[in-house]
């Protein structure tokens, strides 16, 4: 089960170093500033990491049993399987609250809003502006139902959202007869102000069922809580695992996972095919946009590990399992 911690404030399982406001702000000011943690020589051509996608329209059906994942941008995907159409931490603009610099989108989404199919369900990891848009979900409204982490269907309840449910670690739910929803924990944080850091919960989901299972890992830093996950699950058929904004990483690193870190999670949760996210939308940390698929390739190449069965996608590509 997961730790409270004064019954009002969430912890992670495993401990970590501080990740605080105070070395927000001294890397803002430049006063611990730090270089890329695994510097490229000869990086790999940024090409190599991306895949072909499918011929099909985008928000195209899949079989109903196979799964059809198009990468929006991000953390933000499309996922249909037996006839749902589910997004995760949904992100169509810009980050707010201030919506400038860095937190504006380097690249459009990959599939515009009013393209996307009816939308059935909504997964959010955690209360971060770039996962809980607000725009975004009341563009949404009522119409959708909003799965949470514990603590955060308040914030939904104070702007008229009433189509959510919360779920706590390792809990689950039914979304048909054929398809369940389970709630896992990740290494990560909450916040929306200054005044309500840890107020809410954060988590990974898993998609089920008979034929499919899927892992969305959220947005998290390594921990051996992935171990548990692959355990629990026998493995995965498909996977969502961020790879950047893991630079400087002495702040970074207890809540965001580097490439290095993400094969890994892709070997801990036995993942038979992964895909990547939470890269090349905003720049929300110091390594170079384009940087963190090239490591990934890197990565991949050093751990033997097949560079298919790890893919970053170009916004709007897709893959079906």
């Amino acid at each position: 089960m997961q730790k409270r911690l004064r019954r009002t404030k969430f912890r992670n399982l495993h401990p970590h170093s501080a990740h605080n406001f105070a070395g927000i702000v001294r890397w803002k000011l430049g006063l611990a500033a730090e270089r890329s943690d695994v510097p490229l020589s000869s990086p790999p051509p940024f090409e190599v990491a991306f895949c072909a996608p499918p011929e099909k329209p985008v928000g195209a059906a899949p079989l109903k049993n196979q799964i059809r994942l198009t990468w929006i941008g991000h953390s933000s995907f499309l996922l249909q399987h037996h006839g749902l159409n589910i997004l995760t931490d949904p992100i169509f603009g810009d980050c707010q609250p201030i919506p400038v610099g860095r937190m504006r989108r380097s690249t459009a989404p990959g599939i515009r809003f009013e393209d996307l199919p009816p939308i059935h369900h909504v997964l959010i990891s955690h209360s971060h502006y770039d996962h809980l848009d607000l725009p975004t979900i009341r563009k949404l409204g009522n119409g959708v139902r909003y799965w949470v982490p514990e603590g955060l269907s308040r914030w939904f309840r104070r702007r008229g959202i009433t189509s959510c449910r919360e779920l706590a670690w390792w809990q689950s739910a039914q979304l048909t007869e054929e398809l369940s929803i389970h709630c896992v924990p990740a290494q990560h944080g909450s916040a929306r102000t200054l005044f309500d850091r840890n107020r809410t919960h954060w988590c990974g989901w898993v998609v089920k069922s008979n034929d499919r299972t899927a892992y969305f890992a959220g947005d998290t830093g390594y921990s051996p809580i992935f171990r548990e996950i692959g355990e629990r699950f026998g493995g995965f058929d498909l996977c969502m695992i961020p790879i950047g904004a893991y630079n400087p990483r002495w702040l970074m690193h207890p809540v965001h996972l580097n490439p290095a870190d993400a094969v890994k999670v892709h070997q801990d949760v036995r993942s038979r095919q992964s895909v990547a996210c939470h890269f090349g939308t905003f720049r929300l940390a110091d390594e170079p946009i384009e940087e963190p698929p090239a490591l990934l390739a890197q990565e991949l190449a050093l751990a033997n590990i097949d560079a298919r069965k790890f893919l970053a996608l170009r916004a709007g590509d897709a893959i079906e399992i």
